[in-house]
């Protein structure tokens, strides 16, 4: 993409009602336009980001073996009547009336639709267990929304939802969607730690949340240290093997780590003291398992093997979509800007043309864009007619992971300088070397 035929509104000054670093970086970098409170729209270059994110949680779910589909943001009230949350789950539900007047509402989650969507579907056991997924925008009419998408009122949520025969299955379940969400955050560049949660409005006992630690957190998480020595690095797992799958939740969740609403002062008094530590975590997603909570009273039954009704046992999980763009950028920026891991980046290389017009360097910056390009490689070109310390500042801001810089005196000697944008590494290649560097 050429930079001067791409729409990129960068400010240049900080908004002065943005009260985090993503939220200012995200406006800074044209993100994103506030439309009204906690409610945005995504520009080109945050859409990107955007879409990015939603394909790694897309290629994780479906590699453990979870079925895409799409409910509708609008949902009958009779479904969460029946369910016996529609007049529990507060004024953060925006209610309507459609104009046969019946009850709707925006849905803030999608339990009693997925399950209304199962009864109608699913009848023996012989089709368990099954997990279907969507990714869709949700509404909660937050009551002081801020931080930017960070506690947005409208957001991009990955919720999934598991129906299993018994308890051990839906547990078995439950460690599945713990360790695709491990490995999702990590190839976000992410580590976050799972901590042991209160359920909220949704219930069920078991509930675990994963939290970005950054000092603008919304919430107050203690944990033992080593928890942040784990990860699953390139392990392969099978998700069809129950043993593999508890084996990592339990290595996962057995250091202490817990929000503040779940803290046991006293448990946690027993960690050695170096590793006891205190911070602030982003909540990015949340797994949980309430059993037949919603299936017994809506009626979500399958005939067991002995040929009677057995209400079905189930579990949902959420990844919030939006926000991990935001949360991304609290755990991975400096002074100039962001910095973004290579899989969510919205293009991976940015060419820095610093002598616009002149034709030895035109000319090697267009076979080096359309190299880069034919390689595959998403290329941001900056061919704008402007000033060099710009080009290089815009670079910076954005955050592609490399830069490419050409001119004039680089050409003379047959090299071209290549940035590394997070460690600022910088080499000289000769510019027909770029696509084998990069790839």
């Amino acid at each position: 993409m050429r930079l001067s035929r791409y729409f990129l509104p960068v400010l240049k000054e900080t908004p002065h009602d943005a009260q985090i670093v993503s939220h200012r970086l995200m406006l800074r970098a044209g993100m994103i336009k506030q439309q009204a409170a906690g409610i945005y729209s995504w520009l080109p270059l945050g859409f990107k980001v955007l879409k990015n994110i939603e394909k790694i949680v897309h290629e994780e779910q479906i590699r453990a073996g979870h079925h895409p589909m799409l409910m509708p943001t609008l949902q009958p009230a009779d479904l969460w009547q029946e369910s016996g949350r529609y007049d529990a789950y507060g004024p953060e539900m925006l209610r309507v009336r459609d104009r046969h007047d019946r009850d709707m509402l925006y849905g803030p989650t999608n339990e009693e639709m997925i399950t209304d969507i199962f009864r109608g579907h699913v009848t023996s056991y012989r089709d368990l267990p099954l997990t279907l997924y969507h990714i869709q925008w949700k509404f909660r009419d937050e009551i002081r929304p801020r931080f930017g998408v960070m506690r947005g009122r409208e957001f991009f949520m990955k919720d999934g939802y598991n129906f299993d025969l018994d308890k051990n299955a839906a547990i078995h379940a439950y460690n599945r969607h713990m360790v695709s969400y491990l490995k999702t955050y990590e190839r976000m560049g992410l580590q976050a730690i799972p901590m042991r949660a209160d359920s909220g409005p949704i219930g069920g006992d078991d509930t675990h949340e994963f939290l970005v630690l950054a000092d603008t957190g919304e919430s107050e998480v203690f944990y033992d240290s080593a928890i942040t020595d784990l990860k699953l690095g390139s392990r392969t797992v099978n998700y069809d093997d129950w043993d593999e799958c508890a084996a990592i939740a339990q290595e996962f969740t057995t250091p202490y780590a817990r929000t503040d609403e779940t803290h046991d002062a006293a448990v946690f008094n027993r960690i050695p003291e170096a590793r006891r530590k205190t911070s602030r975590g982003i909540e990015v997603g949340q797994i949980f398992y309430f059993g037949t909570k919603y299936s017994e009273p809506m009626g979500a039954t399958v005939q067991g093997a002995d040929g009677k009704p057995v209400p079905v046992h189930m579990g949902s999980h959420g990844i919030g979509v939006s926000r991990l763009a935001g949360a991304i950028i609290e755990a991975s920026h400096d002074d100039n800007g962001i910095i973004w891991p290579e899989e969510v980046a919205p293009f991976r290389v940015g060419i820095v043309n610093v002598k616009q017009g002149d034709p030895t360097t035109d000319t090697a910056c267009e076979d080096i864009y359309a190299a880069l390009t034919a390689a595959g490689i998403e290329t941001l070109y900056d061919d704008r007619e402007e000033r060099a310390g710009a080009k290089f500042a815009t670079m910076d801001l954005i955050g592609l992971p490399w830069r490419v810089t050409v001119g004039p005196r680089g050409l003379k000697s047959g090299v071209v300088e290549l940035t590394n944008r997070r460690s600022g590494e910088a080499e000289e290649l000769a510019p027909d070397a770029l696509v084998s560097r990069l790839s």
